[in-house]
């Protein structure tokens, strides 16, 4: 089994292939935003509100302007507009970050039942990115990788949960906002470094790579 450490091409590091820092680090502006207006409109939700979605919008402009996909910006101003006119709606600031709370529980269960039924959501994101669609099925060693390191993106959103959801039974506007910092691209780096190792060590020395899944039968010649 390779560690997956090597300059081999076959073995190219899932941060540099799925990339994503731009759009983790974009995504903490707004909680950040919205916890500098709660604090400075002396704990006002609609001053969190306004300068959350205010920042979003800023954001996603400058996305565009660097040609970024129009759908993704949308789709991202929805999300705080939405959280947004949930806290207006409740009253309580930390209901801001309840979709995000939310969002991580739902992804730690879809990524663990995947795993279950052997469709390891890792495989299914990878083999999108590399335009496979579900090729990477027939790789024996792809899938047990691909499940084992899976496990990584479980305990990742888990983490998440565990702390966004004590904060937010706490009432912490503050430490909300930075945990959102905290607990975005520093934690999906880690995450994707170490299941990147974990990938690698399924897979065996001579195997050619996430971009070329083996069959069953060539999978079988090779051991």
């Amino acid at each position: 089994m390779s560690d997956g450490s090597g300059g081999d091409g076959r073995r190219e590091s899932l941060a540099s292939l799925l990339g994503g820092r731009k759009g983790a680090l974009d995504a903490s502006f707004p909680p950040v935003a919205f916890g500098v207006g709660w604090i400075a409109g002396g704990s006002s939700i609609g001053w969190g509100a306004a300068v959350a979605i205010a920042v979003s919008v800023v954001v996603g402009a400058v996305r565009l302007a660097r040609g970024g996909r129009a759908g993704a910006v949308l789709v991202s101003l929805a999300a705080v507009v939405v959280a947004a006119l949930i806290a207006l709606y409740t009253g309580r600031a930390v209901d801001f970050f309840l979709p995000q709370l939310l969002a991580n529980v739902a992804s730690a269960l879809v990524w663990a039942i995947s795993i279950v039924v052997r469709w390891p959501m890792l495989g299914v994101v990878v083999g999108f990115v590399l335009g496979q669609k579900t090729r990477w099925r027939s790789d024996p060693a792809l899938v047990r990788g691909y499940a084992r390191a899976s496990w990584l993106w479980v305990g990742q959103y888990s983490v998440r949960v565990a702390v966004f959801g004590a904060l937010w039974a706490a009432g912490d506007v503050v430490a909300l906002s930075v945990a959102r910092v905290v607990l975005s691209w520093p934690l999906v780096l880690a995450t994707l470094v170490a299941s990147g190792w974990v990938l690698y060590r399924c897979l065996p020395d001579d195997h050619p790579g996430l971009r070329h899944p083996a069959s069953s039968l060539e999978a079988a010649e090779r051991s």
